[in-house]
Order: C-alpha cells, then sequence, then structure tokens
C-alpha cells in the first residue's frame, strides 16, 4: 500500500519540525502506527540527505533503517491521488444529503484532493534500497550494547540508559559539526534524531510498571536536558513514549510540558470502535495535546483537532473526522 507523511501538513501551517524542537508521539496500543510515523521521519531524513541517529531499546537500529519504506515517484503518487479525489467525488454524487445541522459551518477540505509537492512520499510495502540507505550517515545506539561496555554510568542524576544516550547525543552534535554555538568551515547539514519506546521498561524506567516507581524523575530529566541540547544545535528529534501505559499521570503531564508538539494516536484495534458504524471509515485517532510555541507567547491554533487516519486505497491518510 502507498503511503505519505501528512501528519505535519494538516497539523502544522508551515509544515515539518522545526530545528531545534522535540516531537513526541504518544504510542498506540500495539505501537503499530506510531512506529509506522517514527520511520516515515527517518526515511524523509535520508531522502532530503540529513545524518540520522537512531536510538532504541527494543529493535536493533540496524533492523529498524533496513525497514525504512521505499520512496515514492512524485507522477505515481499524482496518479494515485488523483484516483483518490475521483473516487471521493462519485461517492459524493449518490451520497445523502448532509445533516441539518452541518449545513451552516464552514466548508473544510478533509484531505488533499489535488497534488501538493509536500517533501516525500513512501510506499509502505517496499523497502528502501541498501544504496539509499547508506548515501546518508547515521548512527546507532542499541542500549543493551551500549550498556555492555560501561553498565554502571551514573549521570545527571537519572538511570543509565537515558544518561548514555544523552552522553551518545552531545558526542555527536559537538563531534559532528551540528553544534549551532559552534562556528563550523564546512557546510552545516541536519542531525533528525530518533528515539523509540521512551519511558518503557527495557529503558530501565519503572514508570510503565507502577503508579511510584522508584525512580519518577528520570525521564522528565532526560527530557529536559534533550531540549536544552536540541535548542542549540541543528537537529530535530522525535519520540515515541508508550503513553497508555505510564501509570503516574502527573509524570505524563511533565512529559508533555517538556516536548513542543505532542501528538497521541489512538488505534481501533482491538477496542468497541472498531465494529462501531460512526468509524467504520477509519482506524483511528489523532489527538494533538500541544502544538510548538516557537518564538512566541502563543501557538497558531488549529481550525480543528478533530483528525483520524485510515487505510484505504493503498493511502495511509491523516484527514479531518466528520461522524458518519
Amino acid at each position: 500500500m502507498y503511503s505519505y507523511f501528512i501528519l505535519h501538513f494538516v497539523l502544522f501551517p508551515g509544515g515539518g519540525v522545526a530545528v531545534g524542537t522535540l516531537l513526541l508521539i504518544e504510542e498506540d496500543k500495539y505501537g503499530l502506527y506510531s512506529n509506522l510515523l517514527f520511520k516515515y521521519f527517518l526515511a524523509e531524513g535520508i531522502v532530503c540527505g540529513h545524518d540520522l541517529f537512531v536510538a532504541s531499546a527494543k529493535e536493533h537500529p540496524d533492523k529498524i533503517l533496513k525497514e525504512l519504506p521505499a520512496p515514492l515517484l512524485d507522477d505515481t503518487y499524482g496518479k494515485e491521488l488523483g484516483d483518490e479525489a475521483a473516487a471521493k467525488s462519485e461517492d459524493s454524487q449518490d451520497s445523502m444529503k448532509i445533516a441539518w445541522r452541518y449545513q451552516n459551518l464552514p466548508k473544510m477540505e478533509a484531505s488533499p484532493t489535488t497534488y501538493t509537492k509536500f517533501g516525500h512520499y513512501y510506499d509502505v510495502s517496499k523497502k528502501m534500497s541498501p544504496e539509499l540507505c547508506q548515501s546518508v550517515k547515521w548512527h546507532s545506539f542499541y542500549l543493551h550494547e551500549e550498556l555492555s561496555f560501561e553498565p554502571k554510568l551514573k549521570a545527571w542524576s537519572m538511570n543509565s540508559g537515558y544518561a548514555r544516550l544523552l552522553q551518545s547525543i552531545q558526542k555527536i552534535i559537538s563531534q559532528e559539526g551540528f553544534d549551532g554555538s559552534d562556528p563550523q568551515k564546512k557546510q552545516r547539514n541536519v542531525l533528525r534524531i530518533g528515539i523509540q519506546s521512551l519511558g518503557s521498561i527495557l529503558w530501565g524506567d519503572g514508570v510503565c510498571c507502577s503508579d511510584n516507581p522508584e525512580d519518577p524523575h528520570s525521564l522528565t530529566k532526560f527530557l529536559y536536558v534533550l531540549r536544552g541540547l536540541l535548542r542549540k544545535s541543528l537537529s530535530a528529534c522525535i519520540i515515541t513514549v508508550p503513553a497508555h501505559l505510564i501509570q503516574n499521570k502527573a509524570i505524563m503531564e511533565r512529559v508533555t510540558n517538556l516536548s513542543d508538539m505532542v501528538v497521541g494516536l489512538e488505534s481501533f484495534i482491538g477496542s468497541e470502535r472498531e465494529t462501531n458504524p460512526l468509524y467504520k471509515d477509519y482506524h483511528g485517532l489523532v489527538h494533538v495535546h500541544q502544538i510548538p510555541r516557537l518564538n512566541s507567547l502563543i501557538c497558531d491554533v488549529s481550525d480543528t483537532k478533530d483528525l483520524a487516519f485510515r487505510l484505504k486505497r493503498k493511502l495511509f491518510t491523516i484527514e479531518r473526522y466528520f461522524p458518519s
């Protein structure tokens, strides 16, 4: 099936993740769709020629990179999007009149019906070629390998896994020329940082096991230091977090406050909504918890927060949600 990364096109008028910011994705229950967005972020980095830093305690970064979706040619995507728009047009002609309570609402485009150049598009049924993956410089961090080298590292008053990860990110930013405060002689590039399932038990954190963990502050301390590194560097970061497993909601609130953008994915798999006729056209909901406030006191508010995603006619789309 074909997929394209429309999340930032829908949510943020400027599009994309700003340099120096952190995007937090609250994972869906089974981690299927959040993992897909995570891989899109990395794949877009490769196509744009950016450097990558991939960190995980679950899957080895080498495996993650081997499973990135292949880029889709623009003309192929334009044809697929045209077919989708034509199908919607035919359906609208045969559909019933809109309910009276929606008649006076301003008309909004639910999803793009004309081809608009925004980033790149990907075919998730195919894997990115090894040649393309090797065309950019990338760095990996696999927790189980890192701890075997120096298992007792304790810094920044947090657990050793987070401390090792911060140390690695700081080293890459400093040595590879991504420090924005340090004048560089060579041409500058952007570093894309991807961290998978941060806060899970695999990272040695107990926030997913108890509402009163032994070390409740390691995760928030990590994000606080990471955000400082991002602000002074030419980098952008995406983190997935199993928010549905974090027992203490106060911890999750602090995690949200320490992020620039927070988006939650709710999959219908295994829930009552999966068979509910009201949601028959969708496979899940997108919850926008926080959007960035960059160099301003307030943020640009989207015209709607009712968003849903679906897989239909070879397309993965995130669009405005209208109850059937």
